[in-house]
């Protein structure tokens, strides 16, 4: 596990790149795109995968700030035992500030020096007392000054121990009001996205693939997971009243525009929308298999098309019979329904387990 220490200016550093990414422009112009898209499925399917993406460093960022502030929060409740060590030794130094007081009043130290050569038994005596007189003033002033400085260290410890709890406050709101913005964008552009999935599986016109400017993608192995992060529902083989029979595949719950990835090098031999699967892509690789992705909001690949492990293939959705945003995963002797595995022992069987 990483040490939470950060740099002192990590925070400042963290809300002006946060603030960056909500302030950037995530709409496209109208009109056709590159190679005769279709700009505003552009437009939307590429605001959800950068917002997507925004949000995902975002929320680092703000894992990072959280960090940050509860090392902070540690050094600011070390401060407080310490200001608090410090009033007690205060309430000593008053203690004994009374008590040099009460024993300079009872030895005569108040005595006018009038009074005191008049009582004097010999000029020795008169020398004695004013000796220890001068020793008794030293030490009342000593243990004076001693005691102001110590309240003058504490009013400014406790005004350096507020500020740092206002300043902790004041940092771990912004981090927590920025990630909230930049996921309620995201919220809306999801639903935006899925509106457009909808229309189009209700015309039964696929819009075409969205080739989207995805990140290099950093797969070394064979094999993948259909998305990077999920939880998992209806698994192969369950029951549901949606189903004819028994469900087909593994339900991966996602939300709307998560970036769905081929498990595989491949070639995609179907897209379509419509029907009960919605918006879907069929990949055919090595040995014989097929992978099926569906309920997509959204399809970044045509027909035809070669794709390698870990590539974006689509953004997923809710289309077609679906009770909620999730994708539904299948792998297949042939490319059509009726000829589906398990794809949980599938994935596991290359090296990826599911779970």
């Amino acid at each position: 596990m990483r040490s939470p220490r950060c740099h002192p200016l990590l925070v400042p550093a963290l809300l002006c790149a946060v603030a960056v990414l909500a302030a950037r422009p995530i709409y496209a112009a109208d009109g056709e795109g590159e190679g005769g898209q279709d700009a505003a499925a552009l437009g939307i399917s590429a605001q959800v995968a950068r917002l997507y993406e925004d949000a995902a460093l975002a929320t680092e960022r703000y894992e990072a700030g959280r960090r940050e502030a509860d090392t902070r929060r540690v050094q600011v409740q070390r401060a407080e035992v310490l200001l608090d060590r410090e009033r007690r030794e205060i309430a000593v130094l008053h203690e004994d500030l009374g008590r040099i007081a009460r024993a300079q009043y009872r030895s005569g130290g108040g005595m006018p020096l009038a009074a005191q050569i008049i009582l004097a038994d010999s000029p020795d005596d008169l020398m004695r007392g004013q000796h220890v007189f001068s020793q008794s003033q030293l030490t009342v002033d000593n243990a004076i000054g001693k005691s102001r400085r110590a309240e003058s260290r504490l009013a400014a410890d406790e005004g350096k121990a507020a500020a740092a709890w206002q300043d902790l406050e004041r940092r771990s709101s912004e981090l927590a009001d920025l990630k909230k913005d930049i996921e309620r964008k995201l919220e809306q552009a999801r639903w935006q996205l899925q509106g457009q999935a909808d229309a189009s599986v209700a015309a039964g016109s696929c819009r075409g693939a969205v080739r989207l400017d995805q990140p290099p993608v950093a797969v070394t192995s064979a094999w993948v997971a259909p998305v990077e992060s999920y939880q998992l529902s209806a698994g192969f083989g369950s029951g549901g009243a949606r189903w004819a029979r028994r469900h087909t595949g593994q339900d991966f719950a996602v939300p709307i525009g998560t970036p769905v990835r081929a498990v595989g090098a491949g070639r995609v031999v179907k897209v379509s929308c419509g029907g009960a699967f919605g918006i879907e892509v069929v990949v055919k690789h090595a040995g014989g298999y097929y992978s099926q992705y569906a309920h997509l909001a959204a399809v970044t690949v045509d027909q035809g098309d070669k794709v390698r492990p870990g590539q974006w293939i689509g953004q997923s959705g809710t289309t077609g019979n679906s009770s909620g945003p999730h994708l539904h995963f299948e792998v297949r002797v042939t490319p059509e329904m009726g000829s589906a595995v398990d794809p949980v022992p599938w994935l596991s069987a290359r090296g990826v387990p599911v779970g």
